[in-house]
């Protein structure tokens, strides 16, 4: 089953062949342990990027094929709000889904490709020249999002693609969409839990709380100490993980 955003019905040929030829062809952009990402020039203008998720396990055949949307179809669906809300993403141009009388065997997400400058971990790992406007101006966009009761669960520094308009301002678009939540509106503890993902740099964070309290109008000391707690547990939670998987090597041995 494919089904195609309503601005795109025109390219449904072209759609439709880069979906068949995936494997064969496309130029690979991800090659991951879960999903893969090929790219698919359709002309001078538009740039397909398709997502190729993993098949799931039998049981989740079952449970994406029956009881929940597919990974596909959520980021088709999630990247439509964004839109509708004016919230920046590669605009959404297809999903595809193909079952068996189990359930969901693959499924794959088109979206139009981004040519971005950078990603959010390019602040994080460098010194990013220009670094401290554009953290502000992304703080400018969650602040949006979250006024919008949008919880993107994957808000970590590889999903923000960044362009530079080359005029002291910046475009932020999300990514990886199939995780979100979205609420009529967002406390302060899950606004600050959202953003405990997206750098572990206590100075990222004292920038980020100075602007997110400007614009918010929250205390300063209030929105610091509250997302930097909500920071270090989440790094905490990271080297346990790693911990523990250096264990089960050990006991593999």
């Amino acid at each position: 089953m494919l089904k195609l955003f309503p601005t795109y019905q025109n390219l449904e040929k072209e759609i439709k062949q880069s979906l068949e030829n995936f494997s064969t062809t496309g130029d690979l952009l991800v090659a991951g342990k879960r999903n893969i990402i090929k790219l698919f020039p359709v002309n001078d203008s538009l740039t397909l990027n398709i997502k190729s998720f993993k098949k799931p396990f039998l049981l989740n055949q079952i449970v994406y094929g029956y009881f929940r949307k597919s990974k596909a179809k959520r980021s088709f669906e999630y990247a439509t709000i964004l839109l509708e809300k004016e919230i920046g993403t590669p605009k959404p141009i297809a999903y595809k889904e193909t079952t068996s009388f189990l359930g969901l065997l693959d499924s794959y997400y088109v979206c139009e490709h981004i040519y971005c400058d950078l990603t959010y971990r390019e602040l994080v790992e460098t010194e990013y020249p220009d670094g401290e406007n554009i953290l502000r101006q992304f703080v400018h966009f969650t602040y949006k999002m979250h006024e919008n009761g949008i919880e993107f669960k994957d808000h970590t520094p590889g999903n923000t693609l960044i362009k530079n308009n080359f005029d002291g301002t910046y475009n932020f678009y999300l990514v990886d969409l199939n995780r979100m939540n979205f609420h009529k509106s967002m406390d302060f503890a899950t606004r600050m839990k959202n953003l405990s993902k997206i750098t572990p740099k206590q100075k990222m964070v004292a920038i980020m709380s100075n602007e997110y309290a400007k614009i918010s109008g929250f205390d300063e000391k209030s929105v610091f100490e509250t997302m930097w707690q909500f920071t270090q547990e989440f790094q905490l939670g990271i080297i346990k993980k790693k911990n523990l998987k250096k264990k089960l090597k050990f006991w593999k041995k």
